[in-house]
């Protein structure tokens, strides 16, 4: 591309310059549209500024901040900052289009704190596989499977000191089936059932004082 840009260059010229003749005016040229095609780059994958939403924004209103992503074998390693520093987001995406990337492969979210807050599958942009929430202390708070961005599968709930909370099961990114919660001594609270996402027939709910008859 450099190298037609040149011949064009040339071609205004009378009479034709012969460039292996004038290499010092070659190098010159070269060296011009370089340092140009560089410039721009740098241009284009510099700092970008997050407001609380992520909205892009200036960086005296942001709250998080997104250095120049790395380039990476099929793609760019993106890697989101809060603003004191410690990583917010980490992960491999085929394209930098912000807002807009299509992760592949473990993304990994964080606490301000540098605790892992989730951790998330993608395949081709879309979430697929297991998904991770945690306390900020570090145990599982919850984990949900996905196919195609949807929840599908058992999802599971628990408490902080690692007790089951819930558990149930989506299709089609709705909750079907039987659902239950529980209390930390891992006795049912309460049981029932759903069908495309609403409940149906009767729930039961067992309290406390039950069990101690």
């Amino acid at each position: 591309m450099v190298l037609d840009l040149v011949q064009k260059f040339c071609s205004f010229k009378k009479p034709k310059l012969d460039l292996m003749k004038t290499p010092t005016l070659f190098s010159v040229i070269i060296a011009v549209l370089l340092s140009a095609s560089v410039s721009a780059q740098e241009t284009i994958h510099e700092t970008v500024w997050f407001d609380s939403n992520w909205n892009p924004s200036s960086k005296e209103k942001a709250t998080y901040y997104r250095p120049s992503p790395k380039p990476k074998k099929g793609g760019f390693w993106i890697v989101d900052y809060y603003m004191n520093g410690t990583k917010q987001m980490e992960g491999f995406s085929a394209n930098m289009i912000v807002n807009n990337e299509e992760f592949d492969g473990l993304v990994v979210y964080f606490f301000e704190d540098g605790v892992v807050y989730q951790e998330v599958n993608y395949v081709d942009g879309k979430i697929q596989g297991s998904r991770k929430i945690y306390f900020e202390s570090g145990a599982l708070k919850m984990e949900r499977n996905y196919e195609g961005d949807k929840k599908e599968g058992r999802f599971a709930e628990f408490y902080e000191t690692g007790e089951l909370l819930a558990e149930g099961n989506y299709e089609d990114n709705l909750r079907e089936g039987v659902w239950k919660t529980y209390y930390k001594s891992g006795k049912i609270k309460e049981r029932g059932k759903y069908e495309k996402g609403e409940k149906i027939g009767v729930w039961k709910n067992f309290y406390k004082n039950v069990y101690k008859r």
